[in-house]
């Protein structure tokens, strides 16, 4: 049985997606299992990371446009407001998406559909500094 685990430290951009796909089947494949499970994890309250169409990028920016007519920043429902007003749509964004993901892994790869990306998900306006674990078990 392999354990194996490795951060990736990322900056964002501010509100965005970056693609970290190939940061994560490097640490798979670094990992030496054939089989196995990898963890993506982000260890933040208002960034998340998404399994998602990788083809189109319209595809991330309809998700941020429908996230932004979802829960729109200076919502007068908030009292949580000390950090800005993007800060508590963020945790809700996060929230309402994911914090980790489980992929399978066959053949020493992350088995991802043809389609399929990884993404960090930053949902704060400004740039900021965002940690991902990737943990991997497989024989």
């Amino acid at each position: 049985m392999h354990h194996h685990a490795e951060r990736l430290e990322l900056r964002t951009s501010g509100r965005s997606t970056t693609d970290i796909t190939a940061a994560v089947q490097a640490i798979v494949g670094r990992a030496g299992a054939d089989t196995g499970l990898c963890n993506v994890f982000v260890h933040h309250t208002s960034a998340s990371v998404i399994l998602c169409e990788n083809a189109d990028p319209q595809v991330r920016r309809d998700l941020e446009a429908f996230a932004e007519r979802l829960v729109p920043d200076g919502d007068p429902l908030f009292r949580h407001t000390a950090e800005g007003p993007d800060d508590m749509p963020a945790h809700v964004r996060t929230v309402l998406t994911q914090s980790s993901l489980n992929l399978p892994i066959a053949a020493g790869r992350a088995a991802l559909g043809t389609w399929q990306g990884l993404y960090l998900w930053e949902h704060r306006a400004q740039p900021h500094q965002r940690v991902v674990t990737v943990s991997v078990l497989g024989a």
